[in-house]
């Protein structure tokens, strides 16, 4: 790709992740993409309302899916007894990630199975039919060197093109060479990526007045803009969810105003592959 054609583009990437995990995200996705401004969403192979998402995407032919891999706080795919260290027994994921993350790396046994479910999870979504427009994982577990070293290693396997990179403007000092580290793996095993993103300093808070305040300040190149949609509803989707304003998010994915700011800033809409696919050959024109 060159680097002239990926600086002169001005893209978004509207993101909703968490597809599947309930039929009222599922819902907003459908809706958000319909009447709004999203192209992507995020697929949790292994949640409740998986199968209602699907039912959804096949009348969406312009919505770009990916995998949402799951490792913490969440549903495994793989039973309880393929993977005893890694889950509970519901067959559910811990949320203490520090602690898994030593245990990733430091223990072989572990590994294994952490490969095991990221190959299930893989397969599953091949097993789908869909174009796997991009991956990304729950609460950005990639960001750990094991799990991104098993997920290039057998995303290969299923045609995985692109993945989120987690660097947002204002992240710490301290993980800038960190965000530095995934970006040089990710360009070294030529998976494509955006070059920022908006959504980790305000997850859960992505409102009308949020997205017009970063479209106002967009910069060239390729952003991803991800957010938790939902319709409204009685409870929390789960119990990291309480303080998120769902209904808040989609109504800024329907909102005329953020639709009209997009247009303001120049930016073109897309999934990965859209995006990637264009700048693409816009270097092999140039070259």
């Amino acid at each position: 790709m060159a680097h002239e054609a990926r600086l002169s583009q001005r893209t978004l990437i509207f993101t909703a992740d968490d597809f599947g995990l309930h039929e009222r995200v599922n819902e907003a996705v459908e809706r958000a993409h319909l009447y709004g401004v999203l192209t992507a969403a995020s697929l949790m192979v292994a949640a409740p309302a998986a199968r209602d998402a699907l039912a959804r995407v096949r009348r969406l032919p312009e919505l770009r899916v990916g995998l949402h891999l799951v490792l913490a706080d969440g549903a495994a795919l793989l039973p309880r007894e393929a993977i005893p260290a890694l889950v509970g027994p519901e067959g559910r994921f811990g949320d203490d990630m520090v602690r898994d993350g030593f245990r990733f790396f430091c223990l072989p046994r572990v590994r294994k199975q952490l490969a095991l479910e990221i190959r299930a999870q893989f397969e599953a979504f091949a097993k789908t039919g869909l174009p796997l427009d991009h991956v990304n994982t729950h609460k950005h577990f990639h960001l750990h060197p094991t799990v991104l070293g098993l997920i290039l290693e057998i995303g290969r396997d299923y045609g995985m093109r692109a993945m989120r990179l987690p660097s947002e403007s204002n992240e710490p000092l301290w993980l800038k060479p960190w965000i530095g580290l995934v970006r040089d793996r990710l360009d070294h095993a030529g998976i494509a990526h955006n070059d920022y993103v908006v959504g980790i300093s305000r997850t859960g808070q992505m409102t009308e007045g949020v997205l017009l305040d970063a479209l106002a300040r967009v910069p060239d190149g390729v952003g991803e803009i991800y957010c938790h949609p939902a319709t409204a509803g009685e409870g929390a989707l789960s119990a990291g969810m309480r303080d998120y304003r769902h209904a808040d998010e989609l109504a800024a994915l329907l909102s005329p105003r953020v639709a009209a700011a997009i247009e303001a800033a120049g930016a073109t809409r897309g999934g990965f592959a859209d995006v990637f696919g264009e700048l693409h050959r816009r270097g092999a024109q140039a070259s």
